[in-house]
């Protein structure tokens, strides 16, 4: 059997959600692998800036290795503005909820604001409220997303910084997209204020 045999789902039997299960096991499986298209075709988004997104992607990621940032937190800089083909006007979101399962609430958190955040930088400029972040003033993890944007992100946009491949990064991507989903030792409590 290769496909279902349903036209609705109220009529699947065991053995065709049985397929679909193990299908869908073998599709998760290859995340990892549809991230790394996914970056690389970053390469194509967004013109204007001195760099391409991959490049900034890779660079905000390099900064945050370098600074000693922990794995799910450099991954979460390399992939913190996966979602702007899709998504350009809440990409933090769709970011968060790409990376949410895999690692701890407060990483999910400062991708999910970052957006706000980068305000912070560029706003001023913009004609917009630069201090918009300021209403999560407070927030158990506002210096975290502070620290992301300030030293990771905002920074990222240079296109003579000695940035590293995504070689280098795929093997902790790998790790981190293989963990199992939802896993309360890896994401603990969520917290979504």
């Amino acid at each position: 059997m290769d496909t279902v045999n349903f036209r609705r789902m109220d009529e699947g039997t065991a053995a065709d959600y049985a397929l679909l299960g193990k299908l869908e096991d073998e599709f998760v499986e290859a995340l990892p692998d549809r991230l790394l298209a996914a970056l690389q075709g970053l390469k194509s988004t967004l013109a204007g800036y001195q760099i391409d997104r991959l490049e900034h992607s890779l660079q905000a990621a390099t900064r945050a290795e370098r600074d000693g940032a922990d794995s799910e937190m450099i991954i979460a800089a390399l992939i913190h503005d996966l979602g702007d083909d899709l998504a350009p006007m809440n990409h933090s979101q769709l970011a968060a909820a790409i990376i949410r399962p895999y690692v701890r609430a407060e990483v999910t958190w400062v991708i999910e604001h970052h957006g706000i955040f980068q305000l912070y930088y560029h706003g001023e400029a913009e004609g917009v409220d630069k201090n918009a972040r300021d209403i999560f003033a407070g927030h158990k993890w506002f210096d975290s997303c502070d620290r992301f944007c300030q030293l990771w992100d905002q920074m990222a946009f240079d296109p003579d910084y000695d940035t590293l491949p995504l070689s280098h990064f795929e093997p902790m991507l790998r790790a981190i997209f293989s963990r199992d989903p939802f896993d309360p030792a890896i994401i603990g409590q969520d917290e979504t204020n």
